[in-house]
């Protein structure tokens, strides 16, 4: 992996009524994707729409490519490939007026790559894009996205509403763009198990703070699942357990791997695991 970062901010900052996205801090190397999860209302729409400068920033910095994020940096931005979790193509347009479209809006734009992806991606020249299934839709995106020199992709939701074969189909095209060490992808999904297989780091953010942001291998073999009985669980170091869930047999517990004595019960915590136990969970400790 290399150590140049594709993406990093600083103490971002924005603040709405009710809502305060609160110093964010985070890096996304070069050639690796990082996936943003968090409930719904935990700032992930405002961070991407931060980072894809559509809205205004109270304070905090955002790098791209090495380069600070502004208004006027055309160059850069035509570097961003942006999926969002809804098609925003005009539903009449067919795909040949769609590439005419984007050669207007994109000095960078290879028609070459963009017939190459129509036709890997299976997609149909003669119907309009209102005919297309959802599937399909997520796919012209993404097509469209890959063909004006992106080096980063910055992906909201988009493969939510999807089945799973096509998921994975999208899934094996973001690991197939980042064989490319310049190339990187910034994900929000609330398929947790998506990012699970593709990402090589993690971002959980809740109520617009991150709780932590964290290469996932080494997250992932952080945490464990321990099944014990309620006595067993009052054993245990209060400040090594980050969440319990009781039921009729005992508890459920998320703790640091390295704090649970021998003899326990151990389980693997996946990403949702640990988001839940740290959300919904966290708030009863021994």
């Amino acid at each position: 992996m290399s150590n140049a970062l594709a993406l990093e901010t600083k103490n971002l900052t924005k603040t709405y009524p009710g809502f305060t996205l609160d110093h964010i801090n985070l890096e996304l190397p070069s050639g690796c994707i990082m996936g943003l999860i968090g409930e719904n209302g935990a700032g992930k729409s405002t961070t991407i729409r931060l980072l894809l400068d559509l809205a205004k920033r109270d304070n905090g910095e955002i790098r791209v490519l090495g380069e600070t994020l502004t208004t006027e940096n055309r160059k850069l931005k035509e570097q961003i490939g942006v999926v969002m979790d809804e098609c925003n193509f005009p539903e009449c347009m067919k795909l040949k007026e769609i590439g005419r479209m984007m050669k207007l809006c994109y000095e960078t734009w290879d028609q070459r790559r963009f017939e190459g992806l129509k036709r890997q991606f299976g997609l149909p020249e003669e119907k309009c894009v209102k005919d297309f299934s959802r599937g399909m839709k997520m796919k012209l995106s993404i097509a469209a996205a890959l063909s004006h020199d992106s080096r980063l992709l910055i992906l909201d939701e988009a493969t939510s509403g999807l089945d799973p074969v096509v998921r994975d189909e999208i899934l094996d095209i973001f690991l197939d763009f980042i064989q490319d060490e310049g190339h990187s992808i910034f994900i929000s999904s609330h398929i947790l198990s998506d990012l699970e297989k593709i990402c090589d780091y993690i971002t959980f953010l809740h109520e617009g703070r991150v709780v932590f942001s964290e290469e996932k291998s080494g997250l992932l073999e952080k945490y464990v699942i321990v099944k014990c009985s309620a006595q067993e669980l009052s054993c245990l170091e209060p400040e090594a357990v980050i969440g319990v869930r009781r039921n009729s047999f005992g508890a459920e517990a998320l703790v640091l791997r390295e704090r649970v004595p021998g003899g326990y019960v151990q389980d693997p915590a996946s990403i949702e695991d640990i988001m839940l136990y740290h959300v919904k969970h966290g708030g009863e400790k021994l």
